[in-house]
């Protein structure tokens, strides 16, 4: 039997994987072919529960403004950062997976890992 590690995925998770995979288009750094493929594997992923679908915490919301208050001063994040390392720290997760530099120092100063 392999183990697998439990990913946790919410909706919010979902719309901005799709929007970094789309993005990659608008910067002509892949093709809508490649990035439509990614998204199949990431639906597939899903689907072979590699990736665990999980309602968004209705009380990210206020941990997203506690970590505004405490955080954007100094690292600059922008609105969603907070939402999405909120969201994260309400659903206890330990490893964070972000390519954002600014959004990956926010939840190292949270505690989370954020190492590949």
């Amino acid at each position: 039997m392999v183990l697998r590690p439990r990913l946790l995925i919410s909706p919010f998770g979902r719309a901005e994987l799709s929007n970094a995979f789309y993005r990659q288009v608008f910067l002509q750094r892949v093709t809508e072919v490649d990035a439509r493929r990614a998204w199949e594997n990431f639906e597939l992923d899903c689907r072979s529960r590699l990736l665990q679908a999980v309602e968004f915490p209705e009380t990210a919301w206020n941990g997203a403004i506690d970590l505004a208050r405490r955080f954007v001063p100094a690292l600059g994040v922008r609105t969603l950062d907070p939402l999405h390392v909120a969201c994260a720290l309400e659903l206890g997760a330990k490893k964070f997976w972000t390519f954002d530099e600014r959004q990956a120092k926010l939840a190292e100063a949270v505690g989370l890992d954020t190492s590949p």
